[in-house]
Order: structure tokens, then sequence, then C-alpha cells
């Protein structure tokens, strides 16, 4: 007991202990909250499995696409490994969306919080830019149009837009210097996504992990192990469950046919279509047809996401209890999933007006936050008056 108290004391296993064993956890948790443990394990499967990969993967246009196709080929396991981190990022996707959403429907971004939430942001940002260098590198058809079209776009923002492409580019085309510095970024973000999520753990474990009643729950806290692991551990045996189907039984269900196809500069696709957990954004990019408001409204997506804490009016955390706000937030979260089926639709109508709509939907609920809570505030000011009259 002595020793085990001495290994304790040491700074390593003492902050182990303190973050992941005797962390203090509201004792009302749901599964909601197992999609931040899972985000962290697929972030661990995306780096093992690409380090992997990258050991056979060859960054030149001439041979990428031969590679890729030598590792599903002929590298023992390759085919496993390679379709492993394909659906692992989506699995990682889907787990950060179900984590985005949960702390939306729970005000999870509400003071004290703020910081963990604007962290949170600055992570999924890292993600997209991450996934996208990393759906070039196959250099299918998919991948050469549809860094040709996005890195294009960065010639809408006056000044220094051509500049940007070329750097993106090396060049003055989408060639060898573009997957060369696409390949080295993609191996260097998922380490800057470690780092932050450390630090978004850390801010989290500094202020407190939220909870369904969204009340002050600092009186009612029990240590994380052994009670909250076993919830985890539910979460993640489910996932696995279902992530290992995709691999073995559907590893291209979520992928597009045309990046089986070796890149063509001279071949356009009839339509260009990137990775399922870009189409809402992508939607959003099409819905504007000017190309540099496009570009404004990807950034405004993120910069409503930012704000989220400084906007909140509301005295209130969770929807449970705000009845308005529960209705406004399962209307936003259609309006996602609409605006991901149409940015998978040709431009043409009815399309875009829906996509155009929607798109004004996405950011209306970002728009009204500061009004609701104080819409929310008069109207139980109202109620309790006409009860107590």
């Amino acid at each position: 007991m002595a020793r085990r108290l001495s290994i304790l004391k040491q700074p390593l296993f003492s902050t182990l202990n303190h973050h992941l064993i005797d962390y203090p956890t509201p004792s009302n948790l749901s599964y909601w909250w197992v999609f931040g443990s899972l985000a962290g394990l697929f972030l661990v499967i995306q780096i093992i499995t690409g380090v992997f990969l990258a050991m056979h993967y060859t960054p030149h246009v001439d041979l990428a696409f031969s590679s890729v196709e030598h590792i599903m080929r002929d590298v023992k396991g390759g085919w496993w490994l390679r379709y492993m981190h394909a659906n692992g990022a989506s699995l990682f996707f889907i787990v950060v969306y179900f984590h985005i959403f949960r702390g939306l429907y729970h005000g999870s971004y509400a003071s004290p919080r703020g910081l963990v939430w604007c962290i949170g942001v600055v992570i999924f940002l890292l993600m997209i830019i991450t996934a996208f260098m990393g759906y070039v590198l196959p250099w299918g058809q998919m991948s050469f149009w549809g860094v040709t079209v996005i890195t294009s776009l960065a010639s809408a923002i006056p000044v220094v837009g051509d500049t940007i492409v070329t750097w993106l580019w090396g060049g003055f085309s989408v060639d060898n210097a573009t997957l060369n510095r696409f390949f080295s970024l993609h191996y260097l973000l998922p380490f800057l996504i470690v780092g932050a999520s450390i630090v978004h753990l850390a801010a989290l474990h500094k202020y407190g992990s939220n909870n369904p009643l969204g009340i002050n729950s600092s009186v009612d806290k029990i240590a994380f192990y052994p009670y909250f692991y076993v919830k985890d551990l539910v979460g993640w045996v489910a996932f696995a469950i279902f992530f290992f189907l995709l691999v073995f039984y559907a590893p291209n269900l979520l992928g597009h046919p045309d990046n089986s196809i070796p890149a063509n500069p001279m071949s356009t696709p009839a339509h260009i279509v990137p990775e399922w957990y870009f189409l809402p954004i992508y939607a959003i990019l099409r819905s504007i047809p000017n190309k540099l408001g496009g570009v404004a409204a990807i950034g405004l997506v993120f910069v409503s996401l930012l704000a989220l804490p400084f906007m909140n009016t509301a005295y209130v955390r969770s929807s449970s209890f705000r009845p308005i706000h529960d209705k406004l937030f399962w209307l936003f979260s259609i309006d996602c999933l609409l605006l991901g089926w149409i940015g998978c639709q040709p431009v043409e109508a009815p399309y875009v007006t829906i996509g155009q709509i929607a798109s004004v939907g996405f950011f209306f609920y970002f728009a009204i936050t500061p009004i609701l809570g104080e819409l929310e505030a008069f109207l139980s000011s109202a109620k309790s008056s006409t009860r107590i009259n």
C-alpha cells in the first residue's frame, strides 16, 4: 500500500491518476457523454494506421495511385490498414459530430466552459483540413478535381488570393509539388490535433464536465474510475462493432467510386463530390453564386461556432428546460442533414434553391442565439407572474 502511494506521488502517475482515475465526474452523466473518449480513440487509430501507411506510400503524381494499389494488393495486411484509415476518418467525424450536437443541446458552450468549446472548434477545423489533405493523397479523380476546385477558391480573396493559391499548389497548377505539400501537412497536422486535444482535456478538467440537467453538480460528483469507465467501455465496444462491420463487409460504402480511377487532368468528372463529412459545408459554399461570398460563408460557419459562448444569454444550459431552444435545435439538426443531402446533388434546380434556404436556416440558428436567451427569460418570468396572480 505504501509503495502504491509512493508511485502515485510521481509527477506522471499523479497526473494520470488525477485525470483518468480520481477525476470527479457528475453522477448523472448519460451515454451521450461517451463521444469525447471515443474521439480520442479514433484519433489514436488514425495516427497509428497513418504512420504505417506512410511507410509504403509514394507522394508523386506518377506513383501515388499505384502505391495505394500496391498497399492494397501486395503489402501484408495493407488492405486492412488502408480501410481502417479511410473508414476510421468517417467514424471519427461521426463521433465528433455527435459530440458537437450534444454540446449544442446541453449548452456545453455556456460559461464557464467557453474556452473548452472554443478549443473544440479549433480541433474540428484542424480535423477538416487534415481530412481534406488526406482525401487528396490517393490521387484518384475525386482527389485531383477536389483539390483543384477547393484550393482555387482562395483566389477570391482580395490582394493575396492568387499568391495563396500559388503557394498551395507549389506552382501554377495542381501537380507534384501540391501532392508533396499535402502529404507533409497531412502527416503533421494530426500531431497538432493531439496537442490541441490535450489542452481541450485540461481545460475541461479545470472547469468540470457539464451534465444532462445543465446544473451545477459540484456537490454531487464521483470518481471516474471504476464507475464511468464502464460507460465509456460500452460505447467503445458498440462503435468497434460498427467500425469493423464497415471495414470487413462494406469498406467502400462511404467513399466515391470515381476515386478508384487514376487522376486525369484532361477528364473532368460529371459531378465533383467531396467526402460525406464535408457535404454540409460544401452545400453552403455552393449555395452562394459569388466565389468570395462562398469563401466568406465557410469562414462564417466557424466564426459562428467560436462566437457561441459569447453570444449566449440563456440562464439555463440544458434544452431539457428550454422548450423553444429544444424545438429550434431539432430544426437545426434536420437543416444540417438537409445540407448534407444537397451537397451531394447536382448544381441545378431545385437543389440550388433548397440549399440557399437551408443555408439561411443554418445561420439563423446562430443569429437568434443572443435573442433567444432573453426571450426565454421574459416568457418564464411572465409565466411565473401569471401563476402568482
